[in-house]
């Protein structure tokens, strides 16, 4: 009785396998596939192989470089800034009063000059187009309200302007303390302080405050240069390391380390282009420590 059973079961896979053997293509060595359905008439039917067309070459743009403007851009620091995020790559606006300025060199043909003045806000939105950073190198001195208009409301003009576009990013360099200096120079740091409280309110997640001392290089007046590192770099070396120094009453911020205009320069494209870079207010420790990073 087994046996019989056995034998049954044997004959049903069979039968079973040869089914679905006979409704299956069979794949020939040459790689086409033959049916097992073909028809006496067409006892050996051949399907076409499959055919695998090759995906089109998608040619994608490269980003366009980030735009920065630079105000201020033909002053000592303004300069260096506009020099440092050219050779970063980026593309330079600046603005002027007069458009392109009386600057014979190389770098400033490469800078895109707007026609503006800080002090008329509408003059200011069609350079604040495609930004994606501001530094301000705005500053000067001279009667005590003419220096708050010029480090302070000119400057809270771009803040505001800017914010109104949505540029992501504000580089303001400002100044340090220098304790009764400040006193002398009322007007001049009232306008400082009022345009960093500004832009800690407007860019509170992309406003970086640079706060160097003395800033050395050279400096061109007209056209004769006045070489400020032959006083700075040396003051540079003696009071870099002498920070605890900066803390005595009265004499304390006098000893504050100057700066090269070179390191402030590039801290500011940094902080301008880098999404990382901590927003806030940077002293020249934080500056020289900076500028030493790659």
């Amino acid at each position: 009785m087994r046996s019989a059973v056995a034998r049954l079961i044997r004959s049903s896979s069979a039968s079973a396998s040869a089914s679905r053997l006979s409704s299956s293509p069979v794949l020939l060595e040459t790689g086409k596939a033959f049916s097992s359905n073909a028809t006496p008439s067409d006892p050996k039917h051949i399907e076409e192989p499959f055919k695998v067309e090759e995906a089109e070459t998608v040619k994608v743009k490269p980003p366009s470089p980030e735009k920065l403007l630079v105000l201020g851009g033909s002053g000592f620091v303004g300069s260096h800034v506009c020099k440092e995020a050219l050779d970063k790559g980026f593309v330079v606006s600046s603005l002027n009063r007069s458009g392109k300025p009386s600057v014979s060199e190389s770098w400033a043909d490469k800078v895109i000059w707007n026609q503006g003045n800080l002090l008329e806000p509408a003059s200011l939105k069609d350079a604040m187009d495609d930004v994606s950073a501001v530094i301000s190198c705005v500053g000067g001195f001279g009667s005590s309200s003419f220096m708050y208009k010029i480090n302070g409301t000119a400057n809270i003009n771009a803040i505001r302007a800017a914010a109104e576009k949505g540029v992501k990013r504000f580089v303001y360099v400002s100044a340090a303390d220098f304790g009764l200096v400040n006193y002398l120079l009322k007007g001049y740091y009232d306008g400082k302080r009022a345009a960093e409280a500004e832009l800690l309110s407007k860019f509170t997640y992309g406003g970086v405050i640079l706060r160097p001392g003395f800033i050395h290089g050279t400096r061109r007046v007209g056209s004769v240069k006045i070489p400020l590192s032959v006083v700075g770099a040396p003051m540079e070396m003696v009071l870099q390391n002498a920070k605890p120094l900066t803390r005595l009453p009265v004499v304390g911020p006098l000893l504050t380390p100057p700066v090269s205009v070179t390191s402030v320069a590039k801290v500011a494209v940094r902080a301008a282009t880098d999404p990382v870079f901590p927003p806030g207010i940077v002293d020249v420790h934080g500056i020289m420590r900076y500028s030493e990073q790659k």
